[in-house]
């Protein structure tokens, strides 16, 4: 499956249906009178997260929603039927956004959050509710209220408690890889990774969530590289983990390039809590590794923990060290709010 984490759709949101004009025709009723119903209220556009999704590729083939308008009046007072409501299924993590993209309108955090975007049209009034003292047989009647209608662009944030980051090739995928099951693909060049990847991790009988991210490099604020786009994705993380690669040429400059990539993005990242990894350290004598971590101490003002991804060297302190920043968010309970009268579409 491809990982697509903008797009921009077009909602409608049901007209309301037309108010009737009828009048009673009845054997034994001389004066019967208007007896023309209201037309129903159109269908509410609605937004939904849902567990099982992570990627917003199938609003790049299906781009337009509209939802059912409701149905006219009829005599006999008979209200119309109301337009189902047509209810969009989103990843858990999605904000809706206005065309301009200047302002969050809608933001998923949680499964089974459920709101609606745009109302439907209330349904046209009959002719029985024009009936007055003076006018008893009226023959206006309402047409029903236009639908609502916007373009707007989804924008995923991946949910995650720790992300990591670093550059490229400082083994990110190599340390998810050897800590969850993701799968993520390892190669000896740069820019390996080109899309986020999350994985589990169980540790001391916890779980939490992990995104790795394609690595930033110097002037990823400005594109260069990849750029920072992906960085939305590790906004919402409590805890980040650094990784430099101890073959760097300087490990320090390593450190600063992408620690002034996170305080040009904004956003937060740079004030998160972080923990500092001297990665790869299992080509390096003990000597050289006690020194560069020193080294990397200095430029940091942080603890700097050596390890090896690849030989899994020192990743249970890691670990013990992001459960610390990880605030337990166990025991969350899904909401079903689900509405009988709804169309679905899921991308499922």
């Amino acid at each position: 499956m491809h990982f697509l984490d903008q797009a921009k759709i077009f909602v409608r949101s049901g007209a309301g249906g037309g108010g009737a004009v009828s009048f009673r025709r009845e054997k034994f009723m001389e004066y019967g009178g208007p007896d023309g119903g209201n037309g129903g209220k159109g269908g509410d556009i609605v937004f939904e997260a849902v567990a099982g999704l992570n990627t917003l590729i199938d609003f790049r083939y299906t781009q337009h929603f509209r939802a059912p308008r409701g149905k006219g009046g009829a005599g006999s007072n008979m209200t119309g039927a109301g337009g189902k409501d047509l209810v969009i299924q989103v990843p858990v993590g999605t904000q809706v956004l206005s065309e301009d993209k200047d302002e969050v309108l809608m933001d998923f955090t949680r499964v089974g959050q459920r709101e609606v975007f745009l109302r439907g049209g209330d349904g046209g009034r009959g002719n029985l509710s024009y009936k007055t003292s003076t006018n008893r047989a009226p023959r206006q009647h309402g047409t029903g209220w236009p639908g609502a209608e916007a373009w707007v662009w989804l924008r995923l944030k991946l949910l995650a408690d720790a992300g990591l980051v670093g550059l490229p090739n400082a083994g990110k995928s190599t340390f998810i890889n050897a800590v969850t099951n993701a799968q993520a693909k390892v190669g000896a060049y740069a820019f390996t990774t080109t899309r986020p990847q999350l994985g589990v991790v169980r540790h001391h009988d916890r779980e939490f969530v992990i995104a790795d991210i394609p690595g930033l490099i110097e002037g990823a604020a400005e594109g260069a590289g990849i750029g920072d786009r992906f960085l939305g994705h590790i906004e919402r993380c409590q805890v980040l983990l650094h990784l430099i690669d101890a073959n760097d040429e300087d490990v320090a400059t390593s450190y600063r390039i992408v620690r002034d990539e996170l305080e040009a993005y904004g956003a937060g990242l740079a004030e998160k809590p972080v923990v500092v990894a001297l990665n790869k350290i299992d080509t390096l004598d003990e000597e050289l590794i006690q020194a560069l971590s020193a080294e990397l101490e200095d430029a940091s003002g942080a603890q700097v923990i050596p390890i090896s991804g690849a030989a899994q060297i020192g990743v249970d302190w890691v670990l013990d060290e992001l459960l610390a920043k990880i605030s337990d968010s166990s025991g969350v309970v899904p909401e079903d709010d689900e509405g009988e009268d709804a169309v679905e579409w899921s991308p499922v």
